[in-house]
């Protein structure tokens, strides 16, 4: 079997997302999420120009063969547009050669190691009275966990915290420019434990409760933070600081038993390396379409096992259903799997990218389709062009650049 076509398919059904389509001589076709929010079309071009015309002629089923060549072939390693186009490449093999044996991705895996997937959901509000409100939204909807996001006194516009459709589901502003938040660690830091207390008076201790600080806080600001959520028990603390700077997290972990979640921003195993082998963290979050695919992926989760640390794939709307059904399959096989982030699509993307996963009473499965389960409505697609959109940026009250 031979790979005799490779395309980039860029569509916008709401937001934007890149997918590349392999097909073999023998009819089967493959697809890999290729989606780099924001920064799309520099992985359109490191597909088009530099990866596809690598692809026509090789065997599909040599899919580490491959993984390497793209890897280590371009000298030029890591970063985020180069794994998103390998991981893109990645997954459309693992699609194929599920196919071609008739089995869905996960008993390529390993086979299943538990009967369905538990996820999160994201609850926010604008205050705390509507936080508690969506609280109540996700919990009807099944999840069994939710992420909580509140805004902050004082401030205009907080990550997490979206304008919504009447289905709940985020609105994305597609524009030019990026949108301007703005920060104040201080009253951020005042209010979190507050917002806490007030999710666990309205529903008790039982209730698993995430929260994300999306890399804002400093490694004495994590720790603090940390500390003070202690008495509400989260199911863990996110992206508490940039963990670029590793020796950031030993800090933290000495101050603090709340548990770490970190990775959605890594790319390689480099990225976790002294992270997992000191236990500074208990989560890693590393999407599918960002980490290089499904090969790497299995390799972190299989190395971070040996710390008792567990999978946490990022899931949020902007990997496709192509990166969230290979996330599934994946989900399915690990053995140290922790939980899954869902937040779905909107029911326009899930008519251009039908799937065989499905969400039920706040669990997923991959179901039994043959490959990764995913087919591209390509009509459909070319129907809702590319949009130019950004995420937005974070600026201090005296207008200094701040994390996002």
């Amino acid at each position: 079997m031979k790979i005799v076509d490779a395309k980039v398919v860029v569509t916008s059904p709401g937001r934007n997302f890149v997918t590349l389509k392999l097909t073999t001589d023998e009819g089967l076709t493959g697809l890999g999420d290729a989606t780099l929010n924001g920064r799309e079309l520099a992985v359109v071009s490191y597909l088009a120009d530099h990866v596809v015309p690598l692809l026509t002629g090789l065997d599909p089923h040599r899919v580490e063969d491959t993984w390497q060549s793209l890897y280590r072939g371009a000298y030029w390693r890591r970063g985020p547009v180069t794994m998103a186009a390998i991981a893109a490449v990645d997954v459309a093999l693992w699609d194929i050669k599920a196919k071609a044996a008739g089995l869905p991705l996960y008993q390529l895996l390993g086979g299943a190691s538990r009967e369905r997937i538990g996820t999160y959901g994201h609850a926010n509000g604008r205050d705390i009275p509507e936080l508690l409100d969506s609280v109540r939204a996700r919990l009807a909807e099944g999840y069994p966990a939710v992420r909580i996001q509140s805004g902050i006194p004082g401030l205009k516009a907080v990550y997490g915290v979206s304008d919504t459709d009447e289905s709940g589901a985020p609105v994305l502003h597609q524009q030019a420019r990026p949108l301007v938040e703005d920060w104040d660690t201080a009253a951020y830091l005042r209010h979190v434990p507050a917002v806490f207390e007030a999710v666990r008076a309205e529903f008790g201790p039982e209730l698993p409760l995430l929260h994300d600080s999306h890399h804002r806080l400093t490694p004495v600001q994590a720790a603090r933070l940390g500390k003070d959520l202690e008495p509400f028990r989260p199911f863990w603390l996110e992206d508490c600081t940039p963990a670029e700077n590793q020796e950031a997290l030993r800090l933290v972990r000495r101050s603090t038993t709340t548990p770490l979640a970190v990775g959605e921003v890594f790319n390689t195993v480099y990225d976790y390396q002294a992270l997992i082998t000191e236990q500074l963290i208990d989560y890693v979050r590393s999407a599918v379409t960002h980490f290089g695919g499904v090969t790497p992926l299995r390799k972190l989760f299989d190395f971070a096992a040996q710390y008792q640390i567990k999978s946490a794939i990022h899931g949020p709307e902007d990997i496709s259903p192509v990166g969230m059904a290979a996330a599934v399959h994946l989900d399915l096989a690990v053995h140290n799997f922790g939980i899954q982030e869902f937040s779905g699509h909107t029911p326009l993307t899930d008519e251009v990218f039908r799937h065989a996963y499905t969400f039920t009473d706040g669990h997923l499965h991959p179901g039994e389709a043959p490959g990764i389960g995913v087919e591209l409505d390509e009509e459909l697609a070319a129907a809702h062009p590319y949009a130019p959109a950004y995420l937005p940026v974070n600026r201090l009250h005296d207008g200094t650049v701040h994390d996002w």
